[in-house]
Formats: structure tokens, sequence, C-alpha cells
């Protein structure tokens, strides 16, 4: 059977118009419009679509970028805002944390995950393509605050969908750059499963620090020996985490974080949106949103509404995980010798 060259996502949004949730404009059964783009934006390449591989295979996607129809935009004057630094621009990193741990590649590689110095796989030649999307975002909104344009926010509708998988996985092919700091959080409170993922300890962490407001969310963090790759727990377990979220002392414990080191990016891993409140709170501090689709198990439906919960970020993107049919020829791999044989 011969399969066609358009991804799950983008067959689902030529029937359906994923961004309308966003816009608050189109009913759930209007025809898909198309997005405008910034003026000032050249047009994006179109994305390659996933292969078949043993590994999963991710691809993503920007579901709302820029202004919509019914936002005019305005076109301030150069003055109005001094430069902002590049996320890549060189500096010395402000190597301040007093914690440490290994990751442990055994673990990693058990997983299906990227494992750190070893031989590149398919999985890791997919989350490249995925990361240089995720810079080009981030080096485009310079008139965001440097604590949500170096933020990003992973998460998923339902649960077994791989939002931690892919966090992890970005995490590491970020660190991989050699101009970029990654520090990845866990946002997943109810259930934290991130550090013991990469075979590291619990401990106090992101709720510790937004609880105590005379506390450095710096001292929660743990240096890793993965070079460029630090993380935080998701600290004590309260029963007000989403109001300590949504209050301005989150802001605060973002900017302390990207102030720590100005090559810093953020990746957040939240719980599934449709089943705990901290994902669409955690929304309106990020610039970016990775909403991680499953192939053959996120429904449409699931997908509306969760892209509605998160309209606090005005750039979502998809990240389709899990797509074990071929709709291209993309081999991934086979290139270097470590892809499927023939």
């Amino acid at each position: 059977m011969k399969h066609s060259r358009i991804s799950l996502v983008e067959r689902a949004a030529e029937i359906y118009d994923f961004g309308s949730a966003l816009r608050g404009r189109a009913p759930a059964d209007a025809p898909a419009e198309p997005a405008s783009e910034p003026p000032s934006a050249p047009p994006a390449a179109e994305a390659p679509e996933p292969a078949p591989a043993a590994d999963p295979l991710v691809e993503f996607d920007f579901l709302v970028s820029g202004p919509t129809a019914d936002e005019p935009v305005v076109d301030e004057p150069v003055a109005a805002e001094p430069p902002r630094p590049t996320m890549l621009a060189l500096r010395p990193a402000r190597n301040r944390q007093s914690r440490f741990a290994q990751v442990d590649r055994d673990a990693l590689e058990a997983a299906g995950h990227i494992v750190p110095g070893a031989p590149a796989t398919g999985l890791a030649e997919e989350f490249r393509l995925v990361k240089r999307q995720l810079l080009a975002g981030l080096e485009r909104r310079i008139s965001l605050p440097e604590e949500k344009r170096r933020s990003v926010l992973v998460c998923s509708a339902q649960s077994q969908e791989g939002k931690t998988f892919c966090a992890i996985n970005l995490a590491l092919s970020l660190a991989g750059e050699q101009d970029v700091e990654v520090l990845l959080v866990d946002a997943d409170v109810a259930k934290p499963d991130l550090l013991s993922a990469l075979g590291i300890e619990n401990g106090p962490g992101l709720v510790d620090a937004l609880a105590d407001p005379s506390a450095d969310p710096e001292d929660f963090v743990i240096r890793t020996d993965v070079e460029g790759l630090s993380v935080l727990s998701a600290g004590r377990k309260t029963h007000n985490v989403p109001e300590l979220m949504a209050s301005e002392r989150t802001r605060e414990v973002l900017v302390r974080l990207v102030a720590a080191d100005p090559r810093r990016i953020i990746i957040f891993d939240s719980p599934p949106a449709l089943m705990a409140s901290p994902a669409p709170v955690l929304a309106g501090h990020v610039g970016q949103v990775l909403l991680v689709v499953r192939a053959d198990r996120t429904t449409e439906a699931d997908l509306r509404e969760t892209t509605g919960l998160l309209a606090g970020c005005d750039h979502v993107g998809l990240l389709l995980n899990g797509a074990g049919i071929a709709v291209s020829g993309r081999n991934y791999g086979g290139y270097y010798g470590y892809g499927r044989a023939d």
C-alpha cells in the first residue's frame, strides 16, 4: 500500500482549524482558514515528514504563530525598546550550582532515550529537527521578556502520550548545542517522574522556590555530568500548586533562573492539560508551548480542547510522537549506517 506523504497532524489540519480555539473565532465545524504570518517573517520551509524507524518518531509543526487576522499589525519605532541580546550570545556562564548528580545513561538507553555521548540514532536526528525550529522561534521573539522568551512548556492532552519522553529528549538534544545551557524542570508535581527517568534522586525544587519568597531558585538547581544540562525537581507536594504557579512569584523565579545564565533555555514538563490545571497556568509564563500529539491515540476532540486551554501562550506547536507508519521516504540514521537494514 502506498502511504500518504502528509503527516497525521497535517491531514487533520486540512479539515479542522485547530487554531480557532486560540483565536476564539471559528466554530468547530467551520472550514479551516490559513493563519496569517507576521509580515517580517520569511516563509517557513516545509517541515520534513516522519519516517519509519525502530525508535518513536517525532515531528514538529507550528499550530499558531504571530498575529491573527483579527489583530492589526502595528509597526513600532525601532527606538521604542532597547535591543535585547540574542539568545545564543557567547557569554561566560554563572556556574554557582552547589548540587551535582550523574545521569544514568544505562537507564536512558533502556527507555529508548537519546544517550549523551553515544553514536547518533534516528531518534536523535528527529529531535535535531525539532530543536532547530524551537531555537529559531526563540530568536524571532525578541520583543518578549527574556524570562518568557527562553521558557518552553512541553505538555499533552492526556497521560501516556509521551510528554516526558519528548521533554527529556528535547533537553538532551539542546544540551548538545555549543552555545546553549538547558534547565529541565519537572513541573508535574502530582507525578514527578522526570528526574527518576534520568537516574537522579528527587528533592527540594520548583514548589519550594515558589513557596518561599526569600529563597534563591538557583540553589535548587542540580548540575549534571551531561555538559550543558541542569535539572530542577518538582519539589514538595502541596495542595495549592496551581495558585503558586499563577502568582507573581513564578515570574520572579523565571527571571532569576534566566539571569543566572544568559545562555539558558528552560524546558518545563507539565501534567497533562486535560487532567490537571498547572499546564494552562504555566502556558501564560512561557513563550512557546509544544503540545505532544500521540499518533493514533490523541483524539481530535482532546486536541481542540487542549489548544483552547493553552490560549495563555500565543505560540503553540504540535509534536507528533509515536508515528509507527511509513508516511514518507525519510529514513534518518540510514545515511550514517545506524538506520534500518534493507
